[in-house]
C-alpha cells in the first residue's frame, strides 16, 4: 500500500470508522484507541469554545450534539481552534425550535473569534475632525461579529458566565441584534435594538456614514435621525467598534 492511500484509509478510519478502511489497514481493535483518542479531542475542543451551552444543556446532551457533530463535520483547518465553527449548524438541525440555544452558541462562538482576531489600532480621536463626512467610509473592527436575536440569550449567557442565578430562556418583546468585539485585550457582548442592528448590518455593508444617516433620517425623521446618527457613532467610536475612516 502506498504512503497516501494509507494516510487516506487512516483518516477514513478516524473521521467514519470505515470499516472497508479499517480491513485495509488490519488490526481493528488497536485502529480503535486511535479513533478514541480522535473524538474526545475533539469533544475537548468543542467543550472549550461552548462551556455555558454545555452547562444550559447539560453534559449528556452536549455530548450527545458533539458526537453527532464530529461524525459529520471533520476539522477543517490546520488548527483545532477553529473546530467548532460549524457547531451552531449541527445545533441547530439537532434543535430546530430552540433559537435560545441557536444564539446562544453564536455567544460563545463570537467572543471566542473576536479574541483571536487580527489587531487594529483605532485612529486617534483627534484625527476625526479632519474626516470629510459626506465622503467617509468608516470601518468596523475586525473582531466585530453581528447577529439578529430574538431571545434573551445574552442574559441567560451572562448570568451563566457571572455564575449568576440563570433566568428562563424567553423570546424578546422586540427582536433586536447581539454584537460581539474585542476593546483591547477583552472580547465585549452587547446586545442592540432593531435600529443599532440594521444600522451596524448597513455599515457593515458599504460603510458609508452619509447612506447611514440618510436611512435614519427616513426612519425616525431629519431632527431625530441626524441626532441619532451622532449618538451611535459617538457611542461605537468611544468603544472601538469604528476604527477608521477612510
Amino acid at each position: 500500500m502506498m504512503l497516501a492511500e494509507l494516510q487516506r484509509d487512516f483518516q477514513s478510519w478516524l473521521t467514519s470508522a470505515s470499516t472497508d478502511a479499517a480491513a485495509r489497514l488490519g488490526a481493528e481493535a488497536g485502529l480503535a484507541v486511535y479513533q478514541n483518542n480522535y473524538r474526545a479531542q475533539l469533544v475537548g475542543c468543542l467543550e472549550q469554545t461552548y462551556p455555558q451551552l454545555r452547562r444550559r444543556i447539560g453534559e449528556d446532551e452536549f455530548l450527545r450534539v458533539s458526537i453527532a457533530h464530529i461524525d459529520s463535520h471533520p476539522p477543517h483547518a490546520w488548527t483545532l481552534d477553529r473546530y467548532g465553527d460549524d457547531f451552531g449548524t449541527t445545533l441547530a438541525a439537532l434543535f430546530p425550535h430552540n433559537p435560545d440555544l441557536h444564539e446562544l452558541a453564536w455567544v460563545e462562538h463570537a467572543l471566542a473569534a473576536a479574541f483571536v482576531a487580527a489587531d487594529a489600532d483605532p485612529l486617534p480621536l483627534d484625527a476625526w475632525a479632519a474626516i470629510d463626512w459626506d465622503k467617509a467610509t468608516l470601518r468596523l473592527t475586525p473582531s466585530f461579529a453581528i447577529r439578529a436575536a430574538v431571545t434573551n440569550a445574552e442574559e441567560v449567557w451572562s448570568a451563566l458566565w457571572q455564575e449568576h442565578a440563570v433566568p428562563d430562556s424567553a423570546m424578546l418583546a422586540d427582536a433586536g441584534g447581539l454584537i460581539a468585539w474585542r476593546r483591547g485585550h477583552v472580547s465585549r457582548l452587547r446586545q442592540v435594538d432593531a435600529l443599532e442592528r440594521d444600522a451596524l448590518l448597513a455599515l457593515q455593508a458599504h460603510g458609508s456614514f452619509a447612506a447611514l444617516c440618510q436611512m435614519l433620517v427616513e426612519r425616525l425623521g431629519a431632527d431625530d435621525g441626524v441626532a441619532k446618527a451622532g449618538a451611535l457613532l459617538a457611542d461605537w467610536l468611544s468603544n472601538d467598534i469604528i476604527i477608521d475612516a477612510v
